[in-house]
């Protein structure tokens, strides 16, 4: 069936980021920087997993799957920012757009099943370590590792599907840098009263309930480490979890700024601003955190440099 009998509009036009238009070069090799350096960052810690076996563990195989995520979320959006930055061309296809809703929600929420696998897999360590290698098995990481795809692409599904079917005459324009779900929604000339419900349950399952149970694995991990409070466990525990811990408050912190404290209809420069945080900034951070802060991973990457110099 062709698209026509659905909606007059073939494309949409991205108004991208509230910045001058003499700044948009300084932006430009900003983002670029940025997009580079999460891409090569999280390749990196893809790479040292894969080369050093002290790393094949079951945090670390988390950690290359979160890295991988990453790279492609950021993928999803900051190619076609810098490309239209850089030709001043501000459109995008029907089709491509809902390419990139799609893709855009299949890696957001694989982001939230995975740091709720890690949490998981930190309280298992923390508060039942002699059990641990029971535990966390090689079969039930796969297990973790592919609901969480299945839910999230089944997320990401319906809610494209929904999509599909509303109608766009008319205004085109949208507020945003990429193909924002809620931006469109506004921007339908149909009734999206199922496409906001159906994102309100489906966001208790891939948002709410991820955050509880690392919530939850938190508190017993605070309850087990003041059970028998010592310096040295505390410090233990935070070598163990500070990492994770900062990339969950980066991650959830962004989604309660844009979801929980909505910018008024008149403006959207801090849902642009906040989607900047989450799509970039984000995903860019993460190499760091997790190298800066863990010693097997700066281990890891010592050895592949030696390994390097002395060929």
């Amino acid at each position: 069936m062709r698209r026509d009998n659905h909606s007059s509009v073939s494309e949409f036009i991205l108004l991208g980021l509230p910045i001058r238009p003499k700044e948009q070069g300084l932006y430009c090799a900003l983002f670029l920087a940025m997009y580079l350096t999460t891409v090569l960052g999280n390749l990196l810690i893809i790479l040292l997993i894969r080369l050093d076996s002290r790393l094949h563990t079951p945090m670390y195989f988390f950690l290359s799957h979160l890295a991988f995520t990453d790279v492609s979320f950021s993928s999803v959006t900051a190619p076609k920012l810098l490309m239209n930055m850089l030709t001043q061309s501000q459109s995008i296809p029907y089709a491509g757009c809902i390419s990139q809703v799609y893709f855009f929600l299949l890696l957001g929420d694989l982001d939230s099943f995975l740091l709720t696998s890690m949490a998981y897999d930190r309280y298992v360590a923390i508060c039942h370590p002699l059990h641990y290698t029971t535990i966390m098995s090689q079969r039930l990481c796969f297990l973790l590792v592919i609901v969480s795809w299945v839910l999230s692409v089944s997320s990401a599904l319906v809610h494209t599907l929904l999509l599909a079917r509303l109608s766009f005459y008319g205004d085109n324009t949208l507020p945003h840098f990429f193909c924002d779900l809620s931006a469109l929604l506004k921007l339908s000339s149909s009734d999206t009263t199922v496409n906001q419900l159906v994102i309100l349950t489906v966001g208790v399952v891939v948002i709410t309930v991820p955050f509880l149970c690392i919530l939850v694995s938190y508190g017993h991990i605070g309850a087990t480490i003041l059970r028998a409070p010592s310096m040295k466990g505390i410090c233990k525990a935070l070598s163990t979890c500070g990492s994770h811990l900062s990339v969950v408050s980066l991650y959830y912190g962004a989604i309660i700024g844009l979801y929980f404290y909505p910018s008024s209809n008149d403006t959207n420069e801090k849902d642009v601003i906040v989607a900047v945080m989450y799509t970039l900034v984000t995903p860019m951070l993460n190499p760091f955190i997790y190298s800066l802060r863990n010693k097997d991973m700066k281990g890891a990457l010592g050895n592949v440099f030696r390994t390097l110099v002395k060929h």
